[in-house]
């Protein structure tokens, strides 16, 4: 009687066992699944998903991609108006998405004069993208001049890949 007593409970211990297992692991699918959902969004061409605070700089923006500056300037060159041109498009068929703008410098200058050079490319950013339809509320900036650099040399191909204005997803 006793041994088959023990046999039970080992047996209903083992049952509870797998069914607790099974049980979590199906809760942690679903949490995944809707952790994903809440961070990736599709745009309508299905050509790419995007992640709310996605950077342009890390390619978790989507076909949203940072734009490059000259040496101590914040005019736009052709190639960063016909990049502006692609993410506008993007951003005119996607109307629920709100981006952040953000200006930076390379290291040469001073913390002040970057910090208003990083301010002068976003606001740059901001009036041509606004000029191409999107509206400007969903367009914020920001400057850190050279506090976020993405290139550590100290030469010409560091300082070029710093000279920029990426995109940060603030909503989908």
């Amino acid at each position: 009687m006793q041994v088959l007593l023990r046999k039970t409970l080992v047996c209903l211990t083992v049952m509870s066992m797998i069914f607790m297992v099974s049980c979590s692991s199906d809760s942690k699918k679903e949490s995944e699944s809707d952790s994903a959902s809440d961070t990736l969004v599709s745009d309508p061409t299905g050509d790419s998903n995007i992640e709310l605070n996605g950077s342009s700089d890390d390619s978790t923006a989507g076909p949203i991609k940072t734009i490059y500056f000259d040496f101590n300037s914040s005019a736009l060159t052709s190639a960063a108006k016909a990049t502006l041109s692609e993410n506008a498009e993007y951003l005119k068929m996607n109307e629920a998405v709100t981006i952040e703008v953000e200006g930076h410098a390379d290291e040469r200058g001073g913390v002040q004069y970057n910090l208003a050079l990083g301010e002068k490319r976003a606001n740059r950013v901001k009036d041509y993208l606004v000029g191409l339809g999107v509206a400007s509320d969903r367009i914020t900036t920001v400057s850190y001049g050279k506090d976020r650099p993405v290139a550590y040399g100290h030469d010409e191909e560091a300082w070029s890949k710093n000279r920029r204005a990426n995109f940060v997803i603030t909503a989908k």
